[in-house]
């Protein structure tokens, strides 16, 4: 298998979708839609929507089926990075190597794009393709979930609230299940549903997904007091300004390091149901994101 290359062509793969699924930037009201695409194409990695077209492969799936799935994915997780941007949440000023969206449109605009984003990705999954074993109601309420005030909003309240203060490694791993993992397990677990997965296969790609979201972040968290910002292409030592709770600040710098190698060692391992090359791609994405820290 060919990574980078499989990589580069998903990557085009979602950007042409969610060029059909967004409103054209000219489209009253034209700022709203141009900040919404400002910050969609700022050259993201990809990651959500990948996995998730990944997961469906693992699956024997269709990847086109999980195509609308993987693009409301990424707009979730765009949303909550303008939303986090903002000087209220993190106060960055800075995003995928470019200004950060409030910077460009205000923060107002940039609180309405959010919003919008968020909201369309409910009315992309609308126009998924059920499985026989999971409806459209199904897969909404997946993804509706995964974004709620239980997990992807639960993290983010609980990570502002833990600033400056000493948090225990429970708390932390709390926040990095909710803020990170939770959406990452929904993104493979909404490919695996594309495909009509069976309840085996369904529960070892939310293991995976659990398992790598938490490696994820850790590594995010190693990343912030090891890379310039120039690498990260957002603002470096962030986390430790903010007094974040983070693992390295909770354990360490190598405890953290092992820590993600355990984490991605288990992802790899909840895969042992899949036979064959099918699950290939998730272990080099989780192989991946583990190397980012080397």
């Amino acid at each position: 298998m060919q990574f980078r290359s499989y990589l580069a062509s998903r990557q085009k793969l979602i950007d042409r979708a969610l060029n059909r699924y967004l409103p054209n930037a000219n489209t009253k009201p034209a700022t709203l839609h141009k900040a919404m695409r400002y910050s969609l194409f700022a050259g993201g990695k990809r990651l959500r929507p990948i996995l998730c077209l990944a997961a469906a492969e693992a699956c024997r799936g269709n990847i086109h089926n999980a195509l609308p799935l993987a693009c409301a994915l990424e707009c979730i997780h765009t949303y909550s990075l303008v939303h986090d941007d903002l000087p209220s949440m993190d106060n960055d000023d800075f995003r995928r190597g470019r200004p950060t969206c409030h910077k460009v449109f205000g923060d107002g605009i940039a609180i309405l794009a959010g919003d919008a984003l968020l909201t369309i990705a409910f009315e992309i999954v609308s126009t998924g393709k059920p499985a026989p074993r999971y409806d459209i109601s199904i897969l909404l309420r997946e993804i509706a979930v995964a974004a709620g005030s239980q997990k992807l909003i639960a993290g983010q309240a609980a990570d502002l609230e833990a600033e400056g203060r000493k948090v225990k490694r429970d708390q932390l791993r709390f926040i990095h299940e909710n803020k990170t993992a939770a959406i990452l397990k929904s993104s493979v677990r909404l490919g695996a549903m594309s495909a009509n997965a069976d309840a085996k296969e369904l529960s070892a790609i939310a293991q995976f997904g659990q398992r790598l979201g938490l490696a994820f972040q850790v590594i995010d968290d190693i990343l912030d007091v090891t890379q310039t910002s120039e690498i990260l292409g957002k603002s470096a030592g962030k986390d430790v300004a903010a007094k974040k709770a983070t693992y390295p600040a909770v354990i360490g710098l190598e405890k953290s390091r092992a820590e993600a190698r355990r984490l991605t060692r288990q992802a790899h391992n909840a895969l042992s149901v899949f036979r064959g090359s099918d699950a290939e791609p998730l272990h080099a994405l989780a192989n991946y994101l583990l190397e980012r820290e080397y």
